[in-house]
């Protein structure tokens, strides 16, 4: 984090810019214009509500964004999204928006390649540990308990 305070007018062009890089959550605009030295939380929300009027900031377009792109490239479940999305402190409704992102077919495919390619590394002989290796892997991604045995005993058939 930067030593260097910038004026709210700095802070404001500094933020624009970091807002405009990729989509941001008012967390982290928060945190950063905090790293810029605007301590004065009043300052802080001034320049917050000038960057959601000119649509810098918008949490519902972040929250589609983070959703979508954490499923496609980190191949996230919708627990772990929708815990990662709580921590960034959005709203319920703007959650289940960005969570529309995910679609139902790809979600349940992204699962079983997950799932196959997992077993494809797995060294465990034994079946039973093998199995539980496997759910564990799957819960640690982020994925329902009930999905995640689906997938595992779709491997049997």
């Amino acid at each position: 984090m930067s030593t260097k305070s910038y004026s709210p007018q700095d802070a404001m062009a500094k933020a624009m810019s970091y807002c405009a890089y990729q989509e941001r959550s008012r967390k982290e605009v928060r945190e950063k214009l905090h790293s810029f030295g605007i301590e004065d939380d009043d300052e802080a929300e001034r320049i917050l509500e000038k960057l959601t009027k000119d649509n810098f900031l918008n949490e519902e377009r972040f929250a589609k964004a983070f959703a979508g792109g954490k499923f496609r490239m980190k191949k996230w479940g919708r627990i772990k999204i929708r815990a990662e999305l709580k921590m960034h402190g959005l709203s319920a409704e703007v959650i289940r928006k960005g969570m529309e992102e995910i679609d139902p077919d790809d979600y349940e495919q992204t699962l079983r390649d997950l799932t196959e390619k997992k077993n494809a590394q797995e060294r465990e002989s034994e079946p039973m540990l093998r199995r539980q290796k496997l759910i564990r892997y799957l819960l640690s991604k982020g994925y329902e308990q009930d999905l995640a045995w689906d997938a595992v005993n779709g491997l049997e058939e």
